[in-house]
């Protein structure tokens, strides 16, 4: 932290803007801040500052989309990003810089590819899927109780979805695309893609809070940069509320995918 060049900072603050960006307008562009955030840092110690400054995002996300949540979801994907959190953990307490890049990198752009598939495979001329229609219900009136499928196939890709989201939320903070992608391919509309996305990540990101202590990767020295760099987080916030409305729903889920495996190669390349 004490070695950090005026260029160095630079970058810092303009992925703390992005963080903010990012939880209120296009969620996967905050692969690019935690890639910016362990280039400059080391990538243990890179998370442990990252994540008080998305908590901070997350309330403002909240804010602004509380409404828009799909709790049957939520409920749904949480026992199994709890699993995923607690194997974050244990591979942080072995893992060193160019491992956590690498794994986090790799995972990223295994599942831009397999969400880009499944885009294709939709975009056949066949009728509406069951689960599509469902979510399409409940994100547009949430709150009815109604969640977006309940089959089998439903339940496994929540679950492999929730153990990848704990996972590499707690790994690097990067939990942002994997959500974002299991939220598309189930059908999510913008606002309630948004305000699902809000209120999962303020809940999974504070409760990682006592495990990035007790690992050691909160400390003084974090908390002082954080406290200059989320000044920039609430001004990126308000830039996303203001262009998410004036953002189409297929340029929405581009980004949300383009921004994705920007943050993979990133890191795959910093590893």
């Amino acid at each position: 932290m004490d070695t950090i060049t005026p260029g160095a900072f630079a970058l810092l603050a303009a992925a703390a803007l992005l963080v903010g960006f990012s939880k209120t307008s296009v969620s996967g562009a905050n692969t690019i801040s935690l890639a910016v955030f362990a280039a400059v840092l080391p990538a243990k110690e890179s998370t442990g500052v990252l994540l008080p400054l998305l908590i901070v995002g997350d309330v403002c996300a909240v804010l602004v989309y509380r409404r828009h949540a799909h709790w049957p979801t939520l409920w749904r994907l949480f026992p199994a990003v709890a699993a995923g959190v607690l194997a974050g953990t244990a591979f942080l307490a072995v893992a060193d810089d160019g491992a956590v890049r690498t794994s986090i990198g790799a995972i990223l752009l295994v599942m831009s590819a397999l969400t880009y598939w499944r885009r294709r495979q939709a975009a056949r001329p066949e009728p509406a899927a069951p689960e599509a229609a469902g979510v399409a219900a409940g994100s547009a009136a949430p709150g009815t109780g109604e969640a977006p499928g309940t089959g089998r196939g439903a339940r496994l890709k929540a679950r492999t979805y929730g153990v990848l989201g704990g996972f590499t939320t707690m790994v690097a903070n990067a939990g942002g695309p994997v959500m974002s992608l299991y939220l598309l391919s189930a059908g999510f509309r913008k606002l309630g893609f948004l305000g699902t996305s809000a209120w999962f990540f303020l809940i999974v990101n504070t409760s990682k809070v006592p495990f990035s202590v007790g690992l050691g990767l909160i400390d003084g020295p974090s908390l002082l940069l954080d406290a200059v760099l989320v000044l920039l987080v609430v001004p990126g916030a308000l830039l996303g509320r203001a262009l998410a409305h004036r953002i189409n729903q297929v340029l929405f889920e581009r980004l949300v995918l383009a921004a994705t495996v920007a943050g993979g190669v990133q890191l795959l390349l910093l590893g």
